[in-house]
């Protein structure tokens, strides 16, 4: 393996999403991965999970930072996630969402009503 295989790379996430949920919670949305390499992709994101939440939310400008990894297309995939948030109008939440040794921290700002705790997946894909 040369150094330029075995070299690590940052990338970020910038995201919008959109659900709703009544026990089962759903969303999906858009985004751009970028990496300090220059590898950049435009992705697809849905959420789903189940629990006991029920609201309406969107994210616009949410972002991600993503641990190390050697190439962009081992973010692709389906990641675990849980979290509890409570908010109306306007709220603000931080989570991580893990996919083998690859791992998300996620931020953003949301509008609309929700207020639960809920669980699933979080998956990119092209």
């Amino acid at each position: 393996m040369t150094s330029a295989q075995a070299a690590k790379i940052d990338c970020e996430l910038q995201y919008d999403l959109s659900g709703w949920s009544a026990f089962y919670k759903t969303a999906s949305g858009a985004g751009i991965i970028r990496c300090n390499n220059g590898q950049t992709m435009k992705v697809k994101i849905r959420a789903k999970g189940g629990g006991l939440t029920f609201g309406k939310q969107t994210i616009e400008d949410g972002r991600g930072e993503f641990s190390e990894v050697h190439d962009i297309d081992e973010l692709l995939g389906a990641y675990a996630q849980g979290g509890a948030h409570a908010g109306v109008v306007k709220s603000s939440g931080v989570s991580v969402v893990t996919k083998g040794e690859v791992s998300l921290a996620l931020a953003g700002t949301g509008r609309g009503v929700n207020i639960g705790v809920d669980f699933g997946k979080f998956v990119i894909s092209r």
